[in-house]
């Protein structure tokens, strides 16, 4: 099938999870959507997270996307569930902190988890933390502001370093051995997360996991596109579009140009 694989984020975050679909899926064309303008979706009521990630997801119904994923941790957490009883025909694939693995992994019995406010208080993360770290302390920090950073490309800044130092050297200093990233938007920030972490601890980015999941549920549904014609990528925002643009170009790790890419406003559909 040659439909597009839809992916949606409350801004640019979801393009790390994007990249390593593109790696994972070299074949396929992709539709993004960023909603910048009402980025961050973090601290927004469950009610409205549903009802915005419903009218992206009709959006990218009428670009006939075979799956969507759901490329934000906290849109997953309040709306996965909604979306797939309300869209039955869509494979949807979601996001959710790395906890699991960090909890089995573990040596020290201490792991950290950098979120939104939503996601940790969600219930997806609530029912990974019961399930597989009940005997593990978590320390969990609302990465408040991050986001923002990297919305505004500002990630290797004094200000972006000074937000890690105080969110991060409290987690190293009670000797954790992972650092879960729970929001998308934060590997962007990795240059700044090493210098802070220098290997005290791994740090865990499920994007990988998500790209992987996204192929399977492909191949089982018969719904992976096997040609090798040249692919094709939309990109789409509620908020500017030379950010969008800039911010892809910047860390994409195709080259992309007018023939195979092409990049929108969406602000009339986003509402």
């Amino acid at each position: 099938m040659n439909n597009p694989i839809g992916i949606f984020d409350s801004g640019l975050g979801g393009i790390s999870v994007w990249i390593d679909l593109i790696k994972q899926l070299p074949n396929q064309h992709f539709i993004y959507v960023a909603d910048s303008e009402k980025c961050p979706y973090g601290e927004k009521s469950m009610e409205e997270i549903q009802k915005l990630s419903q009218n992206i997801v009709e959006f990218l119904i009428k670009k006939q996307c075979k799956v969507i994923v759901v490329a934000c941790n906290t849109a997953t957490s309040a709306a996965i569930q909604l979306l797939r009883k309300n869209f039955s025909a869509i494979y949807f694939i979601g996001i959710e902190p790395a906890t699991k693995p960090a909890a089995l992994y573990t040596k020290t019995g201490k792991i950290g988890v950098l979120a939104t406010k939503s996601t940790l208080n969600g219930d997806l993360f609530q029912q990974t933390k019961e399930k597989f770290a009940q005997n593990i302390e978590v320390l969990v920090q609302i990465g408040e502001g991050l986001v923002e950073l990297v919305e505004q490309n500002k990630v290797e800044t004094k200000k972006s370093l000074e937000l890690l130092e105080q969110y991060l050297l409290p987690m190293l200093a009670q000797k954790v051995d992972f650092i879960v990233l729970g929001c998308t938007h934060y590997p962007f920030l990795m240059p700044m997360i090493d210098k802070i972490v220098k290997n005290k601890a791994e740090i865990l980015n499920p994007a990988s996991a998500v790209a992987r999941q996204t192929e399977k549920i492909l191949i089982e549904n018969n719904l992976i596109h096997i040609n090798h014609q040249k692919k094709y990528y939309e990109f789409y925002t509620s908020g500017k579009i030379e950010i969008l643009k800039e911010f892809v170009n910047k860390y994409s790790p195709i080259i992309l140009d007018n023939e195979n890419s092409f990049f929108g406003i969406m602000k009339e559909v986003i509402e």
